[in-house]
C-alpha cells in the first residue's frame, strides 16, 4: 500500500462544514429497558493530603505546579519525573506543566544542547519526550554512539538504563531513519542478552520495555506492573505512586458504572442469544482508549454502541446470513429505509432499527453539545463499511482470490475503523475541519495496522465457520515460492511502515487536531492487546491488565474476552 492511499468510497470531505441544523429526533424504537444492574460501592482508603488531591481542585493544581517546579533546574531530573508521570499512567493531571517544560526543553535542543551531551541514556530519554510531545529532534542525535560504519558501539552493550531509554526512542521513528531501525535492533538484542546476568526485578523491567514501549502501548493498562517494577527511592516517586494508586481507585469507580449502562443496553436490544457473544466488554475497552478524558462518559458509552454493531453486524454477514439477506441488508442502510429490509429475518431487522437509532442519537449528542449535525458524514461511514462487507462476500461466494492490495484496501474498511474514527471524531467536538487528506492517511494507516496484525492472528486466532480470509493467505499466492513464514515477516515489516507514517502525521506542524491524534494513537496502540490470542482463543496479555477493574460486574463471565 503507497504512503498515502485512500480508503475508497471512505472520505471527509476537503472541509468537513457539518450543517448547523434542526438534529434528527426520530427513534425507530426504544431499545432501552427498565432493568438495572446491581451497583456496588467502591472504597478507597485516603489520607488529608490525598483527599484535599481528590475533592479540592486548586489545591491540586498548586500541588502538581510544585512537584515539576522543584525539578526544573535540572534538565534531566525533570524529564525523569515526566516519564514515570507518563509510565503511571497520570499523565492528564499534569498536562499543562508538562507542554511548558518540554517547550522549554526544545528550545534549548534548537541551540545544539545535544551536542553537550553524552549520556545514551539522558539523550535518548529528551529525544522520546520531544517527539511524544510532536516536536521534530533529528534522529542523528544518535549518531555519536555508532560506527563509521552506522552500528552502535559495542561498550553500550552493558548500559541496560541507556539500552532501554534508546529501545523507547527507536519507536518514535519516521521514514528514512536508518539509524532508529539499527537502534530497535541493537537495543532489542543486547537487552535480551542482557537478561541471564540480571536480577528478577530488571528482568521484569527489561521484558516489560520489550513488550510495552511506552509509545505503543497504553500506560492505563500497564501502570500496575510498572508500579510492581518500580523501586522506589525517594519522596517524589512515592507521591506519584500514591496519586496513581488513588487515581486507579478514582476512574475503576466510574468506568464500572459506564460499563453497566452499556449492559443495559445491549440487554434492551432484544437480540438472539446466539448474537450476544459476551463481546461488550471488548467493545467497551476500544472506546477507553479512543476517548480517555474523564470527562467524557456520555460520548465513551455513544461510541460504545457503534463498536458494538461493528462486531454484530460482521457476525450476522459472516456467519449467519445469506448472501441474498446480506444484500438487501446494505441495500437497507444505503438508502437509510427501514422498509427495504421487509421480508428479513426478524433478528436482521432489528439490527437495522438498532443501528438507525444509534446513529440519529449520537447526532444529536453532538448537535446539543457543539451545534454541529454530523448525520450525512455518519450515515456515509457507515454505508461505505457495510458496501466493504458485501465486496468481500461477493469474494467468498464467486470464489475469486483478490489482489493483496485489493484485499488490504477493503480490509481497512471492514475492521470498522474509518466508520468508528470519523464518530469519534465528532463526539470530540471537530466539527469544521481543512486537514482532511492527514486525516484519512492517519485513518488509513491505523485500520492497516488492525487488519494486518489481526491476520497475523488469524491462525490461532477467532477460528469460525465464516468467510475469513488473510493477507498472508493472499500474498503467499500472489508471490510463489514464498511460505508462510515470509507472509508473516511481510506484514511485519507493513505495520512497522505504517507506524512511521502515523509517527510523521504526529509531528509539528500538524493539521490534525490533538485530540483526534491521541484517539487513532490509542486505537493503534491498543490493537497488539486485542489480537493477541492464545490456544484458547482467549486474550491473555488484556484480560491480565483489566481483571481487577471490572471483575466485580456480573461476575466473572463479564470479564471473559473472546
Amino acid at each position: 500500500m503507497s504512503s498515502h492511499a485512500s480508503i475508497p468510497c471512505f472520505s471527509i470531505d476537503t472541509a468537513l462544514h457539518c450543517r448547523r441544523r434542526t438534529p434528527v429526533v426520530f427513534r425507530c424504537q426504544s431499545v432501552l429497558n427498565s432493568s438495572s444492574l446491581r451497583s456496588e460501592k467502591m472504597t478507597a482508603t485516603l489520607s488529608k493530603d490525598e483527599f484535599l488531591l481528590k475533592s479540592d481542585e486548586g489545591k491540586r493544581e498548586e500541588w502538581q505546579r510544585g512537584l515539576l517546579y522543584q525539578f526544573q533546574e535540572d534538565d534531566l531530573q525533570v524529564l525523569n519525573v515526566i516519564d514515570a508521570i507518563q509510565h503511571l499512567g497520570i499523565e492528564h493531571h499534569f498536562h499543562d506543566q508538562i507542554s511548558s517544560i518540554l517547550q522549554r526543553q526544545y528550545q534549548k535542543v534548537k541551540i545544539d544542547y545535544f551536542e553537550k551531551i553524552n549520556d545514551l541514556y539522558g539523550i535518548s530519554l529528551r529525544f522520546r519526550l520531544l517527539r511524544q510531545e510532536g516536536y521534530y529532534v533529528s534522529s542523528d542525535v544518535f549518531a555519536k554512539f555508532t560506527s563509521e560504519k552506522g552500528q552502535f558501539k559495542e561498550e553500550l552493550s552493558k548500559d541496560i538504563r541507556g539500552l532501554m531509554a534508546l529501545h523507547e526512542a527507536s519507536h518514535l521513528s519516521i521514514e528514512g531513519e536508518d539509524v532508529l531501525d539499527e537502534a530497535a535492533k541493537f537495543s532489542r538484542e543486547s537487552l535480551i542478552a542482557s537478561m541471564v546476568h540480571l536480577d528478577e526485578t530488571q528482568v521484569s523491567m527489561v521484558q516489560n520495555t520489550l513488550q510495552y514501549p511506552y509509545h505503543k502501548s497504553l500506560a492505563r493498562f500497564t501502570a500496575k506492573t510498572f508500579i510492581e517494577n518500580m523501586r522506589v527511592e525517594n519522596e517524589w516517586e512515592a507521591t506519584l505512586v500514591n496519586l496513581a494508586t488513588m487515581d486507579y481507585s478514582i476512574t475503576q469507580s466510574f468506568y464500572q458504572e459506564e460499563f453497566r449502562q452499556i449492559l443495559r443496553w445491549w440487554k434492551g436490544l432484544g437480540l438472539k442469544d446466539e448474537l450476544a457473544k459476551n463481546q461488550q466488554l471488548k467493545c467497551y475497552i476500544w472506546t477507553l482508549a479512543l476517548i480517555p478524558n474523564p470527562s467524557m462518559s456520555r460520548e465513551r458509552i455513544e461510541l460504545t454502541k457503534p463498536i458494538a454493531l461493528v462486531y454484530l453486524i460482521d457476525d450476522i454477514i459472516d456467519v449467519y446470513a445469506t448472501f441474498d439477506q446480506t444484500k438487501q441488508f446494505v441495500d437497507a442502510i444505503n438508502r437509510w429505509d427501514l422498509s427495504v429490509g421487509e421480508g428479513l429475518p426478524d433478528y436482521m431487522k432489528r439490527c437495522l432499527v438498532v443501528l438507525f437509532d444509534t446513529t440519529n442519537d449520537i447526532n444529536n449528542l453532538v448537535f446539543d453539545k457543539y451545534g454541529w449535525n454530523p448525520i450525512d458524514h455518519l450515515k456515509r461511514a457507515w454505508k461505505c463499511l457495510c458496501s466493504a462487507y458485501i465486496t468481500e462476500a461477493k469474494w467468498f461466494a464467486t470464489g475469486k482470490s483478490p489482489t493483496t492490495n485489493e484485499y488490504l484496501q477493503t480490509g481497512i474498511i471492514t475492521t470498522g475503523i474509518p466508520m468508528v474514527l470519523i464518530t469519534c471524531f465528532f463526539l470530540l467536538g471537530h466539527g469544521a475541519f481543512a486537514g482532511a487528506t492527514d486525516i484519512e492517511d492517519m485513518i488509513t494507516s491505523v485500520g492497516a495496522i488492525l487488519r494486518l496484525l489481526d491476520d497475523l492472528d488469524a491462525t490461532q486466532g477467532e477460528k469460525q465457520d465464516g468467510n475469513d480470509a488473510s493477507y498472508v493467505e493472499y500474498y503467499v499466492k500472489e508471490h510463489e515460492g514464498l511460505s508462510i513464514s515470509d507472509g508473516k515477516q511481510r506484514i511485519m515489516n507493513m505495520v512497522s511502515e505504517q507506524w512511521k507514517l502515523i509517527n510523521k502525521k504526529c509531528l509539528s506542524p500538524t493539521r490534525i487536531p490533538e485530540s483526534f491524534s491521541k484517539s487513532c494513537l490509542n486505537i493503534a496502540r491498543m490493537v497488539p492487546m486485542m489480537y493477541n490470542y492464545s490456544d484458547t482463543h482467549c486474550l491473555p496479555i488484556l484480560q491480565k491488565q483489566i481483571m481487577s477493574m471490572f471483575s466485580t460486574i456480573n461476575g466473572e463471565e463479564s470479564i471473559r474476552l473472546q
